[in-house]
């Protein structure tokens, strides 16, 4: 029987050695496996945004319906702007600070002292609580106070006493600089009115950027407010600690995202807007009083209330010591009284009439600057 031949260098491999990849193959599948786990990191973060989206949206809602408005509206240019009226007397405007809303009033216990002895009507702000906000107005101090006096006039509320808290305060700025003739007098609460450095301003703005924001808002910024709020509140009331009555405030509307745009908006147009409007300090010919917490950590006091009360003749300053920004929670009689002095100095309308711009500004403002009441 003949043997086959075996040709030498044709051993066949052995089964259990593996057999070599071809070259890129594992390269391939690498890239392969990275891209699908990019591809399901994309689909989850969106349907994450979605998900967030949706909650924020029916938190929103939520919040409405367990705050109605409480007040009436009065349109003005295609703008609804929410108040409340209430009480007799001495008309007095209340303006709220950024994020705010009427409630702050109310919580504060100012509301209804000030209701005690005048006629109040408190706002919602424009994009504020139940108050429109419409783009097509980039609503500086100016174009807020602008739609306030309108409203005011539309009500038949005339030469009012207007308080503002914080950014409320360059509203009624803004107001009796535009329209000095129908503006009894100023109290000014806790306000920012000269341009400083706000490293803030630069974290809580990006909500205002469009299309930008706008996701923002629908999304990851009310839930990342949620998280800081009670670190918030505890700057806003320090050195003391939050006012317990604090927690009649309804933050929940405070993080919708409509109201959420507003308060991006205010904060970006902080700094320019008190840099424009300090350079008419000097022309405010009416009773203006100043109160603030010596202990301010969000507009400090010696930078803005001290400094403001230097720059417009005859105003007066109202230290509140030991008090932060929220200072009207711990003393709402101070407000009270700032405003009962301004209700003081200034004239009635009705002895008013007939007389020119600079007899007005005799009677109305004491020519030498007093350091408290």
């Amino acid at each position: 029987m003949k043997k086959g031949k075996i040709k030498r260098g044709a051993q066949s491999q052995s089964p259990s050695q593996p057999h070599p990849a071809a070259p890129g193959i594992v390269e391939q599948a690498t890239a392969l496996a990275r891209r699908n786990a990019t591809l399901i990191g994309a689909v989850g973060a969106v349907a994450a945004l979605a998900g967030a989206a949706l909650f924020n949206r029916a938190s929103a809602q939520r919040a409405e319906e367990a705050n109605p408005p409480q007040g009436k509206f009065v349109e003005i240019d295609g703008t609804r702007l929410h108040y409340v009226d209430r009480g007799s007397g001495r008309p007095v405007v209340l303006l709220h600070g950024n994020g705010m809303m009427i409630e702050d009033w109310q919580a504060s216990g100012v509301f209804d002292r000030a209701v005690a002895g005048h006629r109040v009507i408190a706002f919602d702000r424009p994009g504020f609580g139940h108050s429109d906000r419409p783009r097509s107005t980039v609503w500086t101090p100016a174009a807020q106070a602008a739609a306030i006096h309108a409203a005011l006039a539309e009500m038949g509320v005339e030469r009012p006493i207007v308080v503002g808290h914080s950014w409320g305060a360059l509203v009624a700025l803004a107001m009796a600089l535009d329209f000095p003739e129908d503006v009894s007098g100023l109290v000014l609460l806790s306000g920012y009115y000269f341009a400083t450095a706000r490293p803030d301003v630069l974290l809580f703005s990006p909500p205002a950027i469009p299309i930008v924001g706008d996701a923002m808002r629908h999304t990851i910024s009310p839930l990342v407010g949620r998280v800081i709020s009670p670190l918030m509140e505890r700057a806003m009331f320090a050195p003391r600690p939050v006012a317990p009555s604090f927690a009649d405030f309804p933050i929940a509307m405070t993080m919708r995202p409509s109201q959420m745009r507003a308060t991006s908006e205010d904060t970006a147009m902080m700094v320019p807007s008190a840099g424009a409007l300090s350079l008419r300090y000097s022309e405010l010919a009416m009773p203006v009083v100043i109160v603030a917490g010596d202990g301010d950590q969000i507009t400090h006091f010696d930078r803005h209330a001290q400094r403001m009360q230097e720059v417009i003749l005859g105003s007066e300053l109202r230290k509140i010591a030991g008090a932060g920004h929220m200072f009207h929670y711990a003393a709402p009689e101070a407000v009270i009284e700032a405003i009962d002095r301004v209700a003081d100095r200034s004239a009635p309308a009705e002895a008013l009439a007939g007389l020119g711009k600079a007899a007005r500004a005799d009677e109305i403002v004491p020519r030498t600057a007093e350091a408290s009441f």
